[in-house]
């Protein structure tokens, strides 16, 4: 444990910040999991599911979670996934 006063406030910031990026990045891939499992499962939301994931994803690459080549790629996917089963 740092003994350093700012070094103290570090460690609570980065603490904070990273519990923030762990929820972010969990949101997101809850969303593309959900996507995912009412693509295979023939669901009639598929539309609103494929919006929600594409926000969240654009909203983890906006905050500097992912890059926005794995972002692209992602959105990429997910659109091939919806069109195929339209």
């Amino acid at each position: 444990m740092p003994i350093i006063k700012s070094a103290i406030k570090r460690v609570k910031t980065n603490e904070q910040a990273r519990s923030k990026n762990a929820s972010q990045m969990s949101a997101m891939r809850t969303a593309v999991k959900t996507f995912e499992k009412a693509v295979t499962a023939g669901s009639d939301n598929v539309e609103a599911l494929f919006n929600k994931a594409v926000a969240t994803i654009d909203k983890a690459q906006a905050k500097g979670l992912i890059k926005a080549n794995k972002a692209s790629r992602d959105k990429a996917r997910l659109a091939a996934r919806l069109n195929a089963n339209k």
